[in-house]
């Protein structure tokens, strides 16, 4: 059976947009509402429902119309069809997320025979929509076909219309088409506004191209259609990213160092089986998805 979202957003909206943060932080500003779990996983997606989010597209806001994001037989289905994102309706700081998912087969828009992208995006802050009306400041982890795991610096203006600060800092190098990845171990390079570029996992392949399909030589995500598990582990400005098992990219003081989180709908259909929140370092240990 499928159920939507639209009641459920339509009761938030005045909540979301009553009570929602859309002031940049200082260093001893940080939200104090932001939750840990510390007492035991928090599901996100069940199997059965999403918990505790809501939903968001730039062409329609807290609607769905079209029914991007939809519940059916135990998955999470986010059929790519628009830009935007699920929202958790909280913030959270100092945890170990595992979000366990597959490609689908349906592209849209500009991006039909472009690679399948989304992004998982933490610390999240301020106002839906602040980046091109489609998805709050934060920072992403991204999911696209030959860069799982990148880091992209997501910008956007707080309420008043000043930018909010947002930073990261990597061990870096640099790939043979002056592309920065990280490699572990390098000297430090910090990124923000002025400077705001991705730092693609240490392994990208320097001759991707943005074609469906794409595969590099060393890529550690599973093809089309079979399962794939990311574990982002935020501990303070600490963020690690890992790909079935693999440790693909990190980064540390961030800024912020807390947030909602947010998973991307970008033109390409994507579908979830668990999305959950451990405490650090009592959850489950990365690894490759079980495989029924």
């Amino acid at each position: 059976m499928r159920h939507t979202f639209r009641s459920r957003i339509l009761v938030l909206a005045a909540l979301l947009f009553g009570g929602m943060s859309t002031t940049s932080w200082s260093d001893d500003q940080k939200p104090q509402s932001a939750i840990s779990p510390e007492n035991g996983v928090i599901e996100i997606f069940n199997g059965k429902e999403l918990l505790d989010c809501y939903t968001w597209l730039k062409s329609t806001k807290l609607e769905d119309p079209k029914h991007v994001f939809s519940v059916s037989d135990g998955l999470l289905i986010i059929s790519g069809d628009g830009l935007g994102a699920v929202i958790t309706n909280k913030e959270y700081r100092d945890y170990h997320t595992i979000l366990e998912f597959r490609w689908g087969e349906r592209t849209w828009g500009n991006r039909v025979k472009k690679t399948r992208d989304s992004g998982l995006l933490v610390h999240s802050v301020g106002p839906n929509g602040a980046y091109n009306g489609i998805w709050m400041t934060s920072i992403e982890a991204q999911i696209i076909e030959g860069g799982m795991g990148d880091f992209i610096l997501v910008a956007g203006n707080d309420a008043t219309g000043k930018a909010i600060p947002l930073s990261i800092t990597c061990e870096t190098a640099h790939d043979p088409n002056g592309q920065v990845l990280w490699r572990k171990g390098n000297p430090r390079e910090t990124f923000d506004m002025s400077n705001r570029k991705r730092i693609n996992w240490y392994g990208r392949d320097p001759a991707w191209k943005d074609e469906i399909d794409f595969r590099g030589k060393i890529d550690p995500d599973s093809p089309v259609g079979e399962w794939n598990r990311m574990d982002v582990i935020c501990d303070g400005g600490h963020i690690q990213v890992y790909m079935n098992g693999v440790m693909v990219n990190e980064a540390f003081d961030s800024y912020p160092t807390a947030g909602r989180l947010q998973l991307q709908t970008e033109f390409a259909e994507i579908h979830v089986r668990k999305w959950e929140l451990w405490p650090i370092n009592k959850g489950p240990q990365p690894a490759v998805p079980f495989t029924p």
